[in-house]
């Protein structure tokens, strides 16, 4: 389960979000992926839209004779639904050919074979021994006409990095949306966040990663709202009606090279 707590920029009081099953959080981000709605999902496979609305919102899970069909017009498989782990592939054809060729050789080239193999697997454990760890990387969609920051939901799927010391103090990634943060930040960049309130609070100056309204931003913080650091955009106030949430300190920008390919790991 997800649980991500957030600050009320207004009242300073901690807000904890809902926790929602992960195969819940999984069906609402593939269906919109697929570009579904829920009443159409559930006609596929015979329920309500109310019904996939309820499992959604963590309130009710899909009996379990449902989710091969889910799985199949998702496009995803039962590891995915479930959050799991894929399970290890089988042999192809060509490896078991490989050790039927591997056994019929004698002892002395077995050696021979088994050396090449170790020398060739030295050599790319040396470029590929980086620890790899996932962090959630959080969507821009929210639930829209939120009263309750609890029910505050998100797209969220893994980011893999290779790993490094800061990201200890790395709660989660978010992504830039454009060129507001310029020249720190670049449309498109992943940044690493460090959630409040299990960090210090976040002090005047530093760039935190702010719920206003419906949407995510990134800004500085100030005593009179939240800065821009590109001059063209105006300061987001915290007067009036609008909610403003903190949900974390950004720690920096991730490079291109962190970034670990999903094949990896």
């Amino acid at each position: 389960m997800i649980k991500h707590e957030m600050i009320d920029m207004k009242t300073g009081a901690v807000i904890q979000s809902s926790t929602i099953p992960v195969i819940c959080q999984k069906i609402r981000y593939y269906r919109q992926k697929k570009g579904l709605e829920q009443k159409q999902l559930g006609a596929m496979v015979g329920v309500s839209g109310n019904a996939v609305t309820n499992w959604e919102k963590g309130r009710a899970r899909p009996d379990i004779s449902l989710i091969p069909d889910l799985c199949d017009i998702l496009g995803i498989t039962f590891s995915e639904i479930f959050g799991m782990d894929a399970p290890k592939l089988q042999m192809t054809t060509h490896e078991k050919n490989l050790i039927q060729s591997y056994r019929e050789l004698n002892g002395d080239n077995q050696g021979f074979v088994t050396t090449v193999i170790d020398t060739l697997l030295e050599k790319q454990n040396r470029k590929l021994k980086r620890k790899i760890v996932d962090l959630p990387l959080y969507g821009k969609s929210l639930a829209a006409g939120i009263g309750d920051p609890s029910e505050l939901e998100y797209d969220i799927e893994p980011f893999y990095l290779y790993d490094s010391l800061d990201l200890a103090r790395a709660d989660s990634v978010f992504k830039v949306n454009g060129n507001s943060m310029e020249p720190m930040f670049h449309s498109d960049d992943y940044v690493l966040i460090e959630r409040i309130p299990d960090g210090p609070r976040l002090r005047f100056g530093e760039i935190g990663a702010f719920i206003v309204g419906n949407e995510l931003f990134i800004k500085e913080y100030h005593e009179d709202g939240l800065h821009s650091l590109n001059p063209d955009y105006p300061i987001m106030r915290f007067d009036g009606d609008t909610r403003v949430f903190l949900i974390g300190r950004v720690l920096r920008s991730i490079k291109e090279d962190e970034i670990a390919p999903c094949s990896e790991a």
